[in-house]
Protein backbone atom coordinates (compact mmCIF):
# COMPACT_ATOMS: atom_id res chain seq x y z
CA UNK A 1 0.00 0.00 0.00
CA UNK A 2 1.12 3.23 -0.84
CA UNK A 3 0.57 6.05 1.94
CA UNK A 4 0.96 9.22 0.84
CA UNK A 5 0.44 12.47 2.74
CA UNK A 6 -2.01 15.55 1.20
CA UNK A 7 -0.12 16.85 -1.91
CA UNK A 8 1.04 20.65 -1.24
CA UNK A 9 1.22 23.41 -3.40
CA UNK A 10 5.19 23.23 -4.41
CA UNK A 11 6.32 21.70 -1.27
CA UNK A 12 8.66 18.99 -3.03
CA UNK A 13 8.47 20.53 -6.26
CA UNK A 14 9.92 17.68 -8.67
CA UNK A 15 13.44 16.56 -6.85
CA UNK A 16 13.13 18.52 -3.42
CA UNK A 17 12.81 16.11 -1.43
CA UNK A 18 15.40 14.62 0.82
CA UNK A 19 14.87 11.29 -1.59
CA UNK A 20 15.67 12.79 -4.59
CA UNK A 21 17.77 11.56 -7.06
CA UNK A 22 20.96 13.38 -8.25
CA UNK A 23 20.28 15.99 -10.75
CA UNK A 24 22.54 15.26 -12.72
CA UNK A 25 21.20 11.79 -13.21
CA UNK A 26 17.92 13.16 -14.60
CA UNK A 27 18.34 16.29 -16.69
CA UNK A 28 21.46 16.78 -18.97
CA UNK A 29 23.52 19.38 -19.71
CA UNK A 30 21.77 21.04 -22.78
CA UNK A 31 18.88 20.68 -21.02
CA UNK A 32 19.55 22.58 -18.07
CA UNK A 33 20.82 25.12 -20.45
CA UNK A 34 17.24 25.41 -22.12
CA UNK A 35 15.59 25.64 -18.93
CA UNK A 36 17.76 28.16 -17.88
CA UNK A 37 17.39 30.26 -20.98
CA UNK A 38 13.83 30.15 -20.88
CA UNK A 39 13.45 31.09 -17.14
CA UNK A 40 15.68 33.93 -18.00
CA UNK A 41 13.25 35.09 -21.12
CA UNK A 42 10.38 34.03 -18.95
CA UNK A 43 11.47 36.38 -15.78
CA UNK A 44 12.04 39.36 -18.35
CA UNK A 45 9.23 39.30 -20.38
CA UNK A 46 7.27 39.12 -17.16
CA UNK A 47 9.03 41.93 -15.82
CA UNK A 48 8.20 44.01 -18.86
CA UNK A 49 4.74 43.11 -18.45
CA UNK A 50 4.45 44.10 -15.03
CA UNK A 51 5.77 47.54 -15.94
CA UNK A 52 3.39 48.63 -18.53
CA UNK A 53 0.91 47.03 -17.30
CA UNK A 54 1.21 48.78 -13.83
CA UNK A 55 -1.03 51.57 -12.12
CA UNK A 56 -0.36 54.73 -13.83
CA UNK A 57 -1.52 56.82 -10.90
CA UNK A 58 -1.53 56.45 -6.70
CA UNK A 59 -5.10 55.30 -6.92
CA UNK A 60 -6.49 52.40 -4.20
CA UNK A 61 -8.62 50.77 -6.60
CA UNK A 62 -6.04 50.86 -9.70
CA UNK A 63 -3.45 48.83 -7.38
CA UNK A 64 -6.07 46.62 -5.92
CA UNK A 65 -8.43 45.41 -8.83
CA UNK A 66 -7.05 47.09 -11.92
CA UNK A 67 -9.90 49.57 -11.60
CA UNK A 68 -12.56 46.62 -12.47
CA UNK A 69 -11.37 47.20 -16.19
CA UNK A 70 -10.71 43.37 -16.82
CA UNK A 71 -13.37 41.49 -18.78
CA UNK A 72 -15.09 38.10 -17.40
CA UNK A 73 -13.21 36.64 -19.44
CA UNK A 74 -9.60 37.65 -18.61
CA UNK A 75 -11.08 37.82 -14.63
CA UNK A 76 -11.63 34.05 -15.60
CA UNK A 77 -8.27 32.95 -16.99
CA UNK A 78 -6.61 35.13 -14.14
CA UNK A 79 -9.22 33.31 -11.77
CA UNK A 80 -7.99 29.76 -12.88
CA UNK A 81 -4.80 30.94 -12.61
CA UNK A 82 -4.86 31.53 -8.98
CA UNK A 83 -6.32 28.30 -8.84
CA UNK A 84 -4.41 26.02 -10.38
CA UNK A 85 -1.50 25.87 -8.30
CA UNK A 86 1.71 23.31 -8.38
CA UNK A 87 -0.42 21.35 -5.97
CA UNK A 88 -3.00 20.93 -9.29
CA UNK A 89 -0.54 20.57 -11.60
CA UNK A 90 2.08 18.32 -10.03
CA UNK A 91 0.76 16.92 -6.64
CA UNK A 92 -2.26 15.73 -8.43
CA UNK A 93 -0.70 13.86 -11.12
CA UNK A 94 1.21 12.43 -8.50
CA UNK A 95 -1.33 10.91 -6.41
CA UNK A 96 -3.38 10.34 -9.57
CA UNK A 97 -0.09 7.75 -10.58
CA UNK A 98 0.49 6.69 -6.82
CA UNK A 99 -2.86 6.04 -5.76
CA UNK A 100 -5.20 6.15 -8.67
CA UNK A 101 -8.86 6.36 -7.22
CA UNK A 102 -7.91 8.33 -4.17
CA UNK A 103 -6.18 10.70 -6.90
CA UNK A 104 -9.00 11.11 -8.89
CA UNK A 105 -11.51 12.00 -6.07
CA UNK A 106 -8.71 14.75 -5.00
CA UNK A 107 -9.07 16.39 -8.51
CA UNK A 108 -12.67 16.23 -8.35
CA UNK A 109 -12.67 17.52 -5.24
CA UNK A 110 -10.85 20.54 -6.76
CA UNK A 111 -13.34 21.36 -9.72
CA UNK A 112 -16.19 21.04 -6.53
CA UNK A 113 -14.04 23.52 -4.53
CA UNK A 114 -14.98 26.34 -7.52
CA UNK A 115 -18.39 25.31 -7.49
CA UNK A 116 -18.29 26.38 -4.04
CA UNK A 117 -16.65 29.67 -4.94
CA UNK A 118 -19.36 30.12 -7.63
CA UNK A 119 -22.60 29.90 -5.76
CA UNK A 120 -20.63 32.76 -2.93
CA UNK A 121 -19.24 34.94 -5.92
CA UNK A 122 -21.94 37.52 -6.26
CA UNK A 123 -22.87 38.08 -3.14
CA UNK A 124 -19.11 38.17 -2.06
CA UNK A 125 -18.77 40.68 -5.13
CA UNK A 126 -21.52 42.93 -3.88
CA UNK A 127 -20.88 42.84 -0.42
CA UNK A 128 -17.04 43.44 -0.89
CA UNK A 129 -15.00 45.68 -1.97
CA UNK A 130 -11.34 45.03 -1.99
CA UNK A 131 -10.11 42.68 0.75
CA UNK A 132 -11.93 40.10 3.44
CA UNK A 133 -12.18 42.68 5.75
CA UNK A 134 -14.26 44.81 3.20
CA UNK A 135 -16.94 41.99 3.74
CA UNK A 136 -16.92 41.48 7.44
CA UNK A 137 -17.30 45.45 7.43
CA UNK A 138 -21.06 45.34 6.45
CA UNK A 139 -21.47 43.17 9.81
CA UNK A 140 -19.09 44.80 11.98
CA UNK A 141 -17.82 48.29 12.61
CA UNK A 142 -14.42 49.20 13.84
CA UNK A 143 -11.29 47.89 13.44
CA UNK A 144 -11.93 44.99 15.36
CA UNK A 145 -13.32 42.98 12.37
CA UNK A 146 -10.70 44.02 9.87
CA UNK A 147 -7.94 43.14 12.29
CA UNK A 148 -9.72 39.58 12.65
CA UNK A 149 -10.13 39.47 8.89
CA UNK A 150 -6.29 40.42 8.41
CA UNK A 151 -5.37 37.84 10.92
CA UNK A 152 -7.13 34.93 8.81
CA UNK A 153 -5.68 36.36 5.91
CA UNK A 154 -2.00 36.22 7.00
CA UNK A 155 -2.87 32.96 8.51
CA UNK A 156 -3.62 31.39 5.06
CA UNK A 157 -0.90 33.24 3.12
CA UNK A 158 2.05 33.14 5.02
CA UNK A 159 2.15 29.38 5.41
CA UNK A 160 0.86 28.53 1.73
CA UNK A 161 3.88 31.70 0.52
CA UNK A 162 6.14 29.37 2.50
CA UNK A 163 5.51 26.10 0.91
CA UNK A 164 5.69 27.16 -2.59
CA UNK A 165 9.32 29.55 -2.00
CA UNK A 166 10.78 26.88 -0.66
CA UNK A 167 9.63 23.84 -2.81
CA UNK A 168 10.08 26.21 -6.11
CA UNK A 169 13.89 27.23 -4.89
CA UNK A 170 15.03 23.31 -4.35
CA UNK A 171 13.52 22.71 -7.31
CA UNK A 172 14.89 25.49 -9.92
CA UNK A 173 18.14 24.80 -8.28
CA UNK A 174 18.54 20.98 -8.95
CA UNK A 175 16.71 21.50 -12.37
CA UNK A 176 19.84 24.33 -12.67
CA UNK A 177 22.24 21.40 -11.62
CA UNK A 178 23.10 23.02 -7.97
CA UNK A 179 23.01 20.95 -5.30
CA UNK A 180 24.19 22.83 -2.17
CA UNK A 181 21.75 24.13 0.52
CA UNK A 182 23.28 27.40 0.00
CA UNK A 183 22.22 27.26 -3.79
CA UNK A 184 18.69 25.83 -2.85
CA UNK A 185 18.67 28.84 -0.46
CA UNK A 186 19.75 31.37 -3.37
CA UNK A 187 17.28 30.12 -5.87
CA UNK A 188 14.75 31.04 -3.31
CA UNK A 189 15.82 34.60 -2.44
CA UNK A 190 15.90 35.32 -5.98
CA UNK A 191 12.39 34.14 -6.77
CA UNK A 192 10.96 35.87 -4.03
CA UNK A 193 13.14 38.82 -4.93
CA UNK A 194 11.08 38.79 -8.44
CA UNK A 195 7.97 37.94 -6.61
CA UNK A 196 8.20 40.88 -4.93
CA UNK A 197 9.07 43.38 -8.02
CA UNK A 198 5.90 41.53 -9.72
CA UNK A 199 3.56 42.86 -6.82
CA UNK A 200 5.15 46.04 -6.43
CA UNK A 201 5.43 46.99 -10.22
CA UNK A 202 2.30 45.47 -11.36
CA UNK A 203 -0.57 45.22 -9.09
CA UNK A 204 -3.49 43.43 -9.91
CA UNK A 205 -3.45 43.97 -13.29
CA UNK A 206 0.32 43.09 -13.88
CA UNK A 207 -0.38 40.09 -11.56
CA UNK A 208 -3.35 39.01 -13.34
CA UNK A 209 -1.78 39.66 -16.79
CA UNK A 210 1.23 36.87 -15.60
CA UNK A 211 -2.02 34.70 -14.32
CA UNK A 212 -3.49 34.87 -18.27
CA UNK A 213 0.12 34.11 -19.37
CA UNK A 214 0.75 31.26 -17.33
CA UNK A 215 -2.65 29.39 -17.43
CA UNK A 216 -2.26 29.66 -21.30
CA UNK A 217 1.49 28.17 -21.49
CA UNK A 218 0.63 25.86 -18.72
CA UNK A 219 -2.81 24.58 -20.24
CA UNK A 220 -0.90 24.26 -23.82
CA UNK A 221 2.17 21.90 -22.41
CA UNK A 222 -0.25 19.60 -20.11
CA UNK A 223 -2.59 19.20 -23.22
CA UNK A 224 0.82 18.77 -24.94
CA UNK A 225 1.88 16.08 -22.73
CA UNK A 226 -1.59 14.26 -22.58
CA UNK A 227 -1.91 14.17 -26.30
CA UNK A 228 1.58 12.22 -26.48
CA UNK A 229 0.34 9.48 -23.83
CA UNK A 230 -2.94 9.01 -25.79
CA UNK A 231 -1.09 9.00 -29.05
CA UNK A 232 1.31 6.18 -26.88
CA UNK A 233 -1.88 3.61 -26.41
CA UNK A 234 -3.38 4.33 -30.05
CA UNK A 235 -6.35 6.42 -28.20
CA UNK A 236 -7.80 3.94 -26.36
CA UNK A 237 -8.33 4.63 -22.46
CA UNK A 238 -9.18 1.00 -21.34
CA UNK A 239 -5.45 0.05 -22.42
CA UNK A 240 -4.36 3.12 -20.63
CA UNK A 241 -6.16 2.16 -17.40
CA UNK A 242 -4.64 -1.29 -17.74
CA UNK A 243 -1.01 -0.14 -18.04
CA UNK A 244 -1.74 2.51 -15.49
CA UNK A 245 -3.17 -0.65 -13.18
CA UNK A 246 -0.06 -2.83 -13.29
CA UNK A 247 2.46 0.04 -13.70
CA UNK A 248 1.12 1.54 -9.79
CA UNK A 249 1.92 -2.21 -8.50
CA UNK A 250 -1.57 -2.34 -7.48
CA UNK A 251 -3.36 -4.23 -9.82
CA UNK A 252 -7.52 -3.79 -9.19
CA UNK A 253 -6.65 -2.16 -5.95
CA UNK A 254 -5.67 1.01 -7.86
CA UNK A 255 -9.10 1.88 -9.35
CA UNK A 256 -10.19 1.17 -5.39
CA UNK A 257 -10.39 4.03 -3.01
CA UNK A 258 -7.99 3.56 0.07
CA UNK A 259 -4.91 3.60 -1.47
CA UNK A 260 -3.39 6.73 -0.28
CA UNK A 261 -4.58 7.18 3.10
CA UNK A 262 -5.29 3.36 4.23
CA UNK A 263 -8.49 1.74 4.71
CA UNK A 264 -8.93 1.08 8.21
CA UNK A 265 -11.38 4.22 9.69
CA UNK A 266 -8.76 6.51 10.70
CA UNK A 267 -7.48 6.46 6.43
CA UNK A 268 -11.52 6.74 5.79
CA UNK A 269 -11.96 9.27 8.09
CA UNK A 270 -8.19 10.90 6.47
CA UNK A 271 -10.04 10.74 2.97
CA UNK A 272 -13.05 12.75 4.01
CA UNK A 273 -11.42 14.99 6.05
CA UNK A 274 -9.02 15.70 3.08
CA UNK A 275 -11.66 15.91 0.50
CA UNK A 276 -14.20 18.46 2.88
CA UNK A 277 -11.01 20.82 3.61
CA UNK A 278 -9.90 21.03 0.01
CA UNK A 279 -13.77 21.54 -1.10
CA UNK A 280 -14.41 24.03 1.56
CA UNK A 281 -11.19 25.60 1.92
CA UNK A 282 -10.15 26.05 -1.68
CA UNK A 283 -13.05 28.17 -2.43
CA UNK A 284 -12.30 30.75 0.30
CA UNK A 285 -8.70 31.68 -0.03
CA UNK A 286 -8.06 35.07 0.53
CA UNK A 287 -5.98 35.88 -3.10
CA UNK A 288 -9.30 34.32 -4.75
CA UNK A 289 -11.99 36.47 -3.56
CA UNK A 290 -9.69 39.52 -4.22
CA UNK A 291 -9.45 38.37 -7.36
CA UNK A 292 -13.72 37.86 -7.01
CA UNK A 293 -13.57 41.72 -5.78
CA UNK A 294 -12.24 42.56 -8.93
CA UNK A 295 -14.77 41.90 -11.32
CA UNK A 296 -16.95 45.06 -12.38
CA UNK A 297 -20.15 43.90 -10.45
CA UNK A 298 -21.72 40.72 -9.11
CA UNK A 299 -23.31 39.60 -12.35
CA UNK A 300 -19.63 39.72 -13.71
CA UNK A 301 -18.16 37.86 -10.76
CA UNK A 302 -20.33 34.90 -11.18
CA UNK A 303 -19.90 35.14 -14.80
CA UNK A 304 -16.07 34.73 -14.20
CA UNK A 305 -16.08 32.66 -11.54
CA UNK A 306 -18.69 30.29 -14.11
CA UNK A 307 -15.71 29.97 -17.12
CA UNK A 308 -13.25 29.37 -14.64
CA UNK A 309 -14.88 26.37 -12.95
CA UNK A 310 -14.84 24.95 -16.99
CA UNK A 311 -11.59 25.36 -17.52
CA UNK A 312 -10.10 24.28 -14.19
CA UNK A 313 -12.62 21.26 -14.77
CA UNK A 314 -10.68 20.23 -18.20
CA UNK A 315 -7.48 21.02 -16.71
CA UNK A 316 -8.19 18.53 -13.92
CA UNK A 317 -9.43 15.84 -16.48
CA UNK A 318 -6.08 16.44 -18.64
CA UNK A 319 -4.18 15.72 -14.83
CA UNK A 320 -6.03 12.86 -14.58
CA UNK A 321 -4.69 11.63 -18.13
CA UNK A 322 -0.95 12.87 -16.99
CA UNK A 323 -1.45 10.97 -13.69
CA UNK A 324 -2.18 7.45 -15.57
CA UNK A 325 0.50 7.68 -17.99
CA UNK A 326 3.04 8.62 -15.73
CA UNK A 327 1.57 5.16 -13.83
CA UNK A 328 1.69 3.39 -17.09
CA UNK A 329 4.83 5.01 -18.90
CA UNK A 330 7.28 5.49 -15.67
CA UNK A 331 6.02 3.04 -13.05
CA UNK A 332 5.54 3.78 -9.52
CA UNK A 333 9.18 2.66 -8.51
CA UNK A 334 10.75 5.06 -9.95
CA UNK A 335 8.07 7.76 -9.74
CA UNK A 336 8.24 6.95 -5.40
CA UNK A 337 12.22 6.60 -5.65
CA UNK A 338 12.07 10.52 -6.93
CA UNK A 339 9.75 11.85 -4.23
CA UNK A 340 7.28 9.54 -1.86
CA UNK A 341 4.66 11.91 -2.60
CA UNK A 342 4.97 11.33 -6.59
CA UNK A 343 5.87 15.55 -6.69
CA UNK A 344 8.22 14.21 -9.71
CA UNK A 345 5.68 12.25 -11.87
CA UNK A 346 4.84 15.17 -14.43
CA UNK A 347 8.13 15.88 -15.13
CA UNK A 348 9.64 12.19 -15.65
CA UNK A 349 6.24 11.53 -17.30
CA UNK A 350 7.34 14.05 -20.01
CA UNK A 351 11.04 12.91 -20.22
CA UNK A 352 9.79 9.37 -20.57
CA UNK A 353 7.39 10.49 -24.22
CA UNK A 354 10.18 12.10 -25.55
CA UNK A 355 12.12 9.03 -26.12
CA UNK A 356 14.10 9.47 -21.97
CA UNK A 357 14.26 6.84 -19.65
CA UNK A 358 14.18 6.73 -15.73
CA UNK A 359 17.53 7.88 -15.47
CA UNK A 360 17.67 10.53 -18.89
CA UNK A 361 15.22 13.47 -19.20
CA UNK A 362 15.22 16.01 -21.79
CA UNK A 363 14.15 18.15 -24.80
CA UNK A 364 11.53 20.66 -25.68
CA UNK A 365 8.47 18.79 -23.99
CA UNK A 366 10.63 18.15 -20.67
CA UNK A 367 11.64 21.87 -20.36
CA UNK A 368 8.20 23.57 -21.55
CA UNK A 369 7.08 21.62 -17.83
CA UNK A 370 9.36 22.52 -16.17
CA UNK A 371 8.81 26.33 -17.03
CA UNK A 372 5.61 25.98 -16.63
CA UNK A 373 6.22 24.96 -13.02
CA UNK A 374 8.30 27.64 -12.29
CA UNK A 375 5.92 29.97 -14.10
CA UNK A 376 2.98 28.56 -11.51
CA UNK A 377 4.71 29.05 -8.49
CA UNK A 378 5.93 32.89 -9.54
CA UNK A 379 2.27 33.60 -10.74
CA UNK A 380 0.32 31.90 -7.82
CA UNK A 381 2.86 33.92 -4.94
CA UNK A 382 2.64 36.84 -6.48
CA UNK A 383 -1.04 36.76 -6.04
CA UNK A 384 -0.44 35.69 -2.52
CA UNK A 385 2.11 38.21 -1.70
CA UNK A 386 -0.58 41.08 -3.71
CA UNK A 387 -3.45 40.32 -1.36
CA UNK A 388 -1.40 39.93 2.11
CA UNK A 389 -0.04 43.54 1.68
CA UNK A 390 -3.23 44.40 0.97
CA UNK A 391 -4.88 43.96 3.53
CA UNK A 392 -1.78 44.69 6.03
CA UNK A 393 -2.26 48.15 4.39
CA UNK A 394 -6.35 48.70 3.91
CA UNK A 395 -7.33 46.22 6.69
CA UNK A 396 -4.63 47.51 9.13
CA UNK A 397 -3.17 50.63 8.09
CA UNK A 398 -5.73 52.33 6.65
CA UNK A 399 -8.64 51.32 8.76
CA UNK A 400 -8.35 49.34 11.56
CA UNK A 401 -5.01 52.32 12.71
CA UNK A 402 -5.86 55.57 11.04
CA UNK A 403 -9.90 55.04 10.88
CA UNK A 404 -10.58 55.25 7.18
CA UNK A 405 -9.03 58.35 7.33
CA UNK A 406 -5.86 57.36 5.26
CA UNK A 407 -5.49 59.17 1.55
CA UNK A 408 -4.86 57.00 -1.64
CA UNK A 409 -1.91 58.19 -2.21
CA UNK A 410 -0.49 56.89 1.56
CA UNK A 411 -2.23 53.92 1.12
CA UNK A 412 -0.36 53.13 -2.24
CA UNK A 413 2.63 53.10 -0.27
CA UNK A 414 1.99 51.42 2.33
CA UNK A 415 0.70 48.61 0.41
CA UNK A 416 4.38 48.89 -1.53
CA UNK A 417 6.06 48.65 1.85
CA UNK A 418 3.42 45.90 2.92
CA UNK A 419 4.71 44.12 -0.05
CA UNK A 420 8.45 44.42 0.98
CA UNK A 421 7.58 43.57 4.63
CA UNK A 422 5.68 40.12 3.58
CA UNK A 423 7.56 39.00 0.72
CA UNK A 424 11.37 39.23 3.03
CA UNK A 425 9.83 37.67 6.17
CA UNK A 426 8.41 34.81 3.78
CA UNK A 427 11.73 34.41 1.81
CA UNK A 428 13.46 34.10 5.52
CA UNK A 429 10.91 31.20 6.74
CA UNK A 430 11.09 29.87 2.97
CA UNK A 431 15.33 29.74 3.24
CA UNK A 432 15.36 28.32 7.11
CA UNK A 433 12.64 26.06 5.93
CA UNK A 434 14.98 24.22 3.18
CA UNK A 435 15.32 20.73 4.47
CA UNK A 436 12.85 20.51 6.10
CA UNK A 437 9.55 18.52 4.93
CA UNK A 438 6.91 21.63 5.33
CA UNK A 439 4.39 20.14 2.95
CA UNK A 440 1.74 19.94 5.75
CA UNK A 441 1.89 23.87 5.23
CA UNK A 442 -0.58 23.95 2.66
CA UNK A 443 -3.15 21.95 4.76
CA UNK A 444 -3.07 23.71 7.20
CA UNK A 445 -3.34 26.83 4.75
CA UNK A 446 -6.59 25.38 2.93
CA UNK A 447 -7.76 24.50 6.86
CA UNK A 448 -8.09 28.15 8.21
CA UNK A 449 -9.48 29.37 5.06
CA UNK A 450 -12.19 26.33 5.38
CA UNK A 451 -12.06 27.23 9.32
CA UNK A 452 -11.68 30.45 10.01
CA UNK A 453 -12.84 32.20 6.70
CA UNK A 454 -15.52 30.18 5.33
CA UNK A 455 -17.89 30.31 8.32
CA UNK A 456 -17.48 34.14 8.72
CA UNK A 457 -18.14 34.91 5.30
CA UNK A 458 -21.18 32.75 4.96
CA UNK A 459 -22.80 33.95 8.17
CA UNK A 460 -22.06 37.78 7.48
CA UNK A 461 -23.51 37.43 4.24
CA UNK A 462 -26.85 34.84 4.66
CA UNK A 463 -27.64 35.11 8.65
CA UNK A 464 -29.49 38.16 10.10
CA UNK A 465 -28.22 37.29 13.86
CA UNK A 466 -25.02 37.47 13.04
CA UNK A 467 -22.72 40.00 14.80
CA UNK A 468 -19.17 41.14 16.08
CA UNK A 469 -19.42 38.52 18.91
CA UNK A 470 -20.06 35.59 16.24
CA UNK A 471 -17.39 36.79 13.66
CA UNK A 472 -14.44 37.65 16.13
CA UNK A 473 -15.48 33.99 17.97
CA UNK A 474 -15.68 32.04 14.47
CA UNK A 475 -12.90 33.24 12.96
CA UNK A 476 -10.08 33.48 16.00
CA UNK A 477 -11.68 30.09 16.59
CA UNK A 478 -10.77 28.63 13.32
CA UNK A 479 -7.68 29.98 13.69
CA UNK A 480 -6.52 28.63 16.89
CA UNK A 481 -8.05 25.34 16.28
CA UNK A 482 -6.84 24.67 13.07
CA UNK A 483 -3.24 26.03 13.79
CA UNK A 484 -3.89 23.70 16.91
CA UNK A 485 -4.83 20.38 15.55
CA UNK A 486 -2.76 20.71 12.88
CA UNK A 487 0.34 20.91 14.99
CA UNK A 488 -0.83 17.75 17.08
CA UNK A 489 -1.44 15.78 13.82
CA UNK A 490 1.48 13.45 11.94
CA UNK A 491 2.11 15.74 9.63
CA UNK A 492 4.55 17.38 11.99
CA UNK A 493 5.37 14.41 14.47
CA UNK A 494 5.26 11.08 15.10
CA UNK A 495 5.47 9.82 11.19
CA UNK A 496 8.45 9.46 9.10
CA UNK A 497 7.14 11.76 6.78
CA UNK A 498 6.80 14.80 9.66
CA UNK A 499 8.33 17.61 9.97
CA UNK A 500 9.83 16.39 13.02
CA UNK A 501 10.33 12.14 12.10
CA UNK A 502 12.30 11.72 15.16
CA UNK A 503 9.54 13.47 17.74
CA UNK A 504 6.41 12.31 18.95
CA UNK A 505 3.65 14.52 20.27
CA UNK A 506 0.72 13.41 17.67
CA UNK A 507 -2.15 13.23 19.64
CA UNK A 508 -4.71 14.37 16.95
CA UNK A 509 -4.62 11.39 14.88
CA UNK A 510 -6.21 12.97 11.01
CA UNK A 511 -3.57 15.10 9.01
CA UNK A 512 -6.09 17.50 8.66
CA UNK A 513 -8.04 19.35 11.11
CA UNK A 514 -10.75 20.02 8.95
CA UNK A 515 -13.15 17.72 9.92
CA UNK A 516 -12.58 18.55 13.45
CA UNK A 517 -12.24 22.70 12.82
CA UNK A 518 -15.16 23.41 10.29
CA UNK A 519 -18.03 22.36 12.54
CA UNK A 520 -16.48 23.88 15.61
CA UNK A 521 -15.98 27.42 14.16
CA UNK A 522 -19.47 27.41 12.41
CA UNK A 523 -20.80 26.23 16.35
CA UNK A 524 -18.51 29.12 17.50
CA UNK A 525 -19.90 31.60 15.03
CA UNK A 526 -23.87 30.83 16.14
CA UNK A 527 -23.00 30.80 20.02
CA UNK A 528 -20.78 33.87 19.51
CA UNK A 529 -23.51 35.47 18.26
CA UNK A 530 -25.99 34.55 20.63
CA UNK A 531 -24.05 35.54 23.06
CA UNK A 532 -23.53 38.81 21.94
CA UNK A 533 -27.06 39.28 21.41
CA UNK A 534 -27.94 40.26 24.65
CA UNK A 535 -25.81 43.40 24.44
CA UNK A 536 -26.29 46.55 23.17
CA UNK A 537 -25.42 46.89 19.82
CA UNK A 538 -22.10 49.70 19.75
CA UNK A 539 -22.67 53.14 18.28
CA UNK A 540 -22.72 53.26 14.16
CA UNK A 541 -23.02 49.60 14.24
CA UNK A 542 -23.91 48.46 10.54
CA UNK A 543 -28.19 47.30 10.80
CA UNK A 544 -28.98 43.83 8.57
CA UNK A 545 -31.31 45.81 6.10
CA UNK A 546 -28.42 48.17 4.85
CA UNK A 547 -26.12 44.83 4.72
CA UNK A 548 -28.64 42.94 2.89
CA UNK A 549 -29.17 45.72 0.26
CA UNK A 550 -25.95 45.87 -0.58
CA UNK A 551 -25.64 42.05 -0.75
CA UNK A 552 -28.23 41.67 -3.06
CA UNK A 553 -27.93 44.51 -5.38
CA UNK A 554 -24.02 46.10 -4.96
CA UNK A 555 -24.60 49.29 -4.05
CA UNK A 556 -21.86 51.08 -1.95
CA UNK A 557 -19.40 48.19 -3.19
CA UNK A 558 -17.98 50.65 -5.80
Amino acid sequence: MTTALPPSPAGALLLAAPHAAAPHAVLGESTQTMVLISFMVFVGLALLLCVFAGPDRDEVADFYTANRTLTPLQNALALSGDYISAATVLGTTGIVALSGYDGFALAFSTVLALGVLLLLARPMRNAGRYTLGDIFAIRASGGAPRTAAAVATLAVSLPFLVVQLSGAGSATALLLGLTSDGAQQTCTALIGALMVCYTVLGGMRGTSLVQIVKVVLTFGTVVAVAVSVLHHFDWHPGALLDAAARGSGQGDAYLRPGLQLGHTAEGRLNFIGLQLTVVLGAACMPHMIMRVNAAPDGAAARRSTRHAVAMVGLFCLVVAVLGLGAAAMVGDRVIAAVNPNGQGALLLLAGTVEGGTATTAGGVLFTAVACSVFVTVLAVVAGITLTAAATLAHDVHAHAVHRGRLTQKREVRAVRWSVLLFGALGIVLSMAAQGYNVQFLSSLAVAVAASAVLPALVYSLFWERFNRTGLLWSVYGGVLLSVGLQACSPTVSGSPFALFPQSDFAWFPLQTPGLVSVPAAFLLGWAGSLRGARRPAPAGEPSYAAAEARILTGIGSE
